[in-house]
């Protein structure tokens, strides 16, 4: 997979994945596809799509209550969140920064929300 429309999937995946409304989302989706059309999408340590990427997830854990993510962790995963899951996997730089900056803030929650020991 070409490491600028992972970088893009992973993104759409994560707004999406964030609480965005579906018509917000439906509209981020056709905005972030045309991305690399327009220019190549960073995806080493911090680009601009996983800074971005990473801010939403910490924003939806912040935002989130604990009955919402508790409610979200037992929902079965989408195919886009499949996909992007597999380019973090591939891509070790992408993975480390993306880590990097979510880890602290939603491990805490979790922590708080009880769902981890």
């Amino acid at each position: 997979m070409n490491t600028s429309i992972g970088a893009v999937l992973l993104v759409s995946v994560l707004v999406v994945a964030c609480g965005q409304q579906k018509s917000d989302s439906k509209a981020m989706d056709a905005k972030v596809a045309a991305a690399p059309a327009a220019a190549p999408a960073p995806v080493a340590p911090g680009g601009m799509l996983l800074d971005y990427a990473s801010d939403q997830v910490v924003q939806k854990f912040h935002s989130s209550s604990c009955e919402q993510l508790k409610a979200q962790k037992s929902e079965p995963q989408t195919e886009k969140a499949k996909m992007a899951l597999e380019f973090l996997r591939n891509d070790s730089q992408a993975r480390a920064a993306f880590l990097d900056k979510i880890a602290a803030p939603v491990l805490n929650k979790m922590f708080e929300c009880g769902m981890i020991p």
